[in-house]
């Protein structure tokens, strides 16, 4: 419970959305009035050209069950992503991606962990 209130919260605040429009903000008001599906339709290509933004929402997408089955490797394995991506002006999103990250491997397995770690080592970013 703690976990998907944490990241619903975050979600929901849009701390890790700026106000530009374009997909993310597109993103964010689908995911604002329960439309997942395209939420994640906007922002998974951007979190997989390596969008560090796009990458948090999409960890927690994962971590929520919102739009997608609730897949702890794959919220990992982006929120770590998130985290070794994001620059010196997204600090915020850095630390809320590490908070997600390690509040999400208290609900997996060390198999599991080394799983969404080698992901995210592997992951190269579509162009």
């Amino acid at each position: 419970m703690r976990l998907s209130m944490l990241i619903l919260a975050l979600l929901v605040s849009g701390a890790a959305v700026p106000a530009v429009a374009g997909p993310l903000e597109d993103g964010r008001t689908a995911h604002d009035k329960g439309d997942y599906v395209t939420a994640l339709r906007l922002w998974l290509p951007l979190a997989e050209q390596g969008n560090a933004v796009a990458q948090y929402n999409v960890g927690g997408m994962y971590a929520s069950s919102r739009g997608v089955p609730r897949d702890y490797v794959q919220a990992y394995k982006w929120f770590n992503l998130t985290a070794s991506r994001s620059s010196g002006s997204q600090n915020d999103l850095r630390e809320l991606a590490i908070k997600g990250r390690d509040l999400v491997a208290t609900r997996m397995t060390p198999a599991e962990v080394a799983e969404a770690q080698k992901l995210a080592r592997e992951w190269k970013p579509k162009p």
